[in-house]
Parts: C-alpha cells; sequence; structure tokens
C-alpha cells in the first residue's frame, strides 16, 4: 500500500514548476490530487496527464488564489468530487520585483494577496474540517527570501516570511488535534522563472551554493512528501537550499 493512499491533497498552483512536481509525487505516494490553475489549461491538463497515465486521480479546475469565491467553490468542487481534504498545499506565488523606492502599492499588494493572502484563504476553508477529522497536513512553500531577504524583493520576501510565522502559529493552535502544520524553503530551483535569468547572474548564484547547482523541482516534492507522511513533525521550516541558508 503506497504512503498516501486513501489521502486526498489540494496543490495550488500546480498546473508548473514546484506545483506541478509536488501535484505528481503525492499522487505517486497514492493521494488523489487536485490542482488550480489560473489561466494556462494546457499546463494543468499536462499535469493530469501525466499523473492518470502513472495510474493516479488527479483534478484541475481553475480558480483564482486573490479571489476568496473561487477559492470556496474550488475547494467546494474538491470536496464534492472526493469526499475530504487531507493534504494542503499552499504553493501559489507570484513576484514582482522592484527596489523598494520604484515598488507601487499596486505591486506591493498583488504580491501579498497572492502569497500570503491566499494562504488564510485556502487553510480558513479546509482547517475546520480537518479539526473535526482530527487529521490534516499543511504544508506551506515558503522560500529563502523570506528568511535572508532579497535585493528588489520587500514585497516578495515579507510575503515568504509571513508564510513562516502563520505556520508556527497555526501549528500550535492545531497540534492537539492531529494536524501538522509546516513550511518547505526552496533556494534556487532550477524553474522557468530561474532559469530564464542572464548567464552571468545565474553563475554568481551557483557559485554561492556549497552544492555548486541549483536545485530541482523534484527534491521540493520529496521534502512535501516527507511532511505529509510525518506525523510528529510541525511548526517546522524545511530549508531545501544546497545549504546556501543554514
Amino acid at each position: 500500500m503506497k504512503p498516501l493512499e486513501g489521502k486526498v491533497a489540494i496543490v495550488t498552483g500546480g498546473s508548473r514548476g514546484i506545483g506541478a512536481a509536488i501535484a505528481k509525487e503525492l499522487a505517486r505516494k497514492g493521494a488523489q490530487v487536485a490542482i488550480n490553475y489560473q489561466s494556462n489549461v494546457e499546463s494543468a491538463d499536462a499535469v493530469i496527464k501525466a499523473i492518470e497515465e502513472e495510474g493516479g486521480t488527479s483534478y484541475a479546475i481553475k480558480a483564482d488564489v486573490s479571489d476568496a469565491n473561487d477559492i470556496q467553490q474550488f475547494i467546494g468542487s474538491v470536496k464534492e468530487r472526493f469526499g475530504k481534504i487531507d493534504i494542503l498545499v499552499n504553493n501559489a506565488g507570484i513576484t514582482r520585483d522592484k527596489t523598494f523606492r520604484n515598488l507601487s502599492e499596486e505591486e506591493w499588494n498583488e504580491v501579498i494577496d497572492v502569497n500570503l493572502n491566499s494562504v488564510y484563504r485556502t487553510t480558513s476553508v479546509v482547517i475546520n474540517e480537518m479539526l473535526e477529522q482530527k487529521y490534516g497536513r499543511i504544508i506551506n512553500i515558503s522560500s529563502i527570501i523570506g528568511q535572508a531577504g532579497g535585493f528588489g524583493q520587500t514585497n516578495y520576501a515579507a510575503s515568504k516570511a509571513g508564510m513562516i510565522g502563520f505556520t508556527k502559529s497555526l501549528a500550535l493552535e492545531t497540534a492537539k488535534n492531529g494536524i501538522t502544520v509546516n513550511a518547505v524553503c526552496p533556494g534556487f530551483i532550477a524553474t522557468e522563472m530561474v532559469s530564464a535569468m542572464p548567464e552571468k547572474v545565474l553563475d554568481s548564484i551557483v557559485s554561492k551554493v556549497p552544492m555548486r547547482r541549483l536545485g530541482e523541482v523534484d527534491e521540493i516534492a520529496e521534502a512535501v512528501v516527507y511532511l505529509a507522511t510525518a506525523n510528529y513533525i510541525t511548526g517546522q521550516t524545511i530549508n531545501v537550499n544546497g545549504g546556501l541558508y543554514m
């Protein structure tokens, strides 16, 4: 029997990059997986197809994590389809990088809304059911930038640091009810966004990583599965960064 057999997982932003890798790995471990996408239905369909080709069960729906009604409808449809929710992976995120003096209030609010406020929205919809069933795994995908900061990323760093504080506080509130709440902080991972950086910038980043390479999306997915299957780990921040931040 697979370790997540019979479990139902939601992965926000699961149509590409780290989110897609997480969705696929959860499915490989036996979970039924639901993902949302905002606009790229082709990418979402590709994830669903990949999961189903390996014998898994998955489901995708168009939903904007910055819209409370979309979140309600998305999670409601997952409950209707699969009957419950056991695992929530808050992965959806965006960047709007600018130095602070050039950062508009709109760009600040957009990143906070998608990256941090969405964590409140999704978790608030699933938490009561998890408390009632005395089981739940909430895993928030933060970032090394939320720990160490990043030039031109005050909005992104604030949102990702906020996720860590949210994680620790909710873990304290829910531990006695069989719910674990943890965060994963990726370093620089070989996604489309990172790979699009100028070669000199990438070389500079890699030179500072003790392992001398970028991380792989599957390495983040492995950490998520570990937390999804662990029973006595909560309120923790798991760093997957090749030793760049310790």
